[in-house]
């Protein structure tokens, strides 16, 4: 779908990862053939526009709301890091687990 131009959104409830283990479907995406940038977007930017809230939500900017991961390496390099997030900070506020 990917390759012929469909706007891919990554969702939580699609039932492939059982719930907190969301983030092993960047792995799949990226099997697939989509570049890590494309997967990370499909979770950010893409899934934004698609639900047209990219006014509010979707990437990084003054007067948008955004919740920040930290992983441990870089994940254009290995999107499987994703899966091992560090640390989440959500209005200013870090929570490890």
């Amino acid at each position: 779908a990917y390759k012929a131009g469909v706007k891919i959104a990554f969702g939580t409830d699609s039932g492939v990862s059982p719930h907190g283990e969301n983030a092993r479907e960047f792995q799949y995406m990226v099997e697939a053939g989509m570049p890590p940038m494309k997967a990370i977007q499909a979770a950010t930017l893409v899934a934004a526009q698609l639900l047209g809230v990219e006014d509010r939500l979707g990437t990084i900017e003054k007067g948008k709301i955004a919740d920040v991961i930290a992983v441990d390496g870089n994940p254009l390099d290995d999107i499987t890091v994703l899966q091992h997030v560090t640390f989440v900070m959500k209005e200013g506020v870090i929570y490890k687990k």
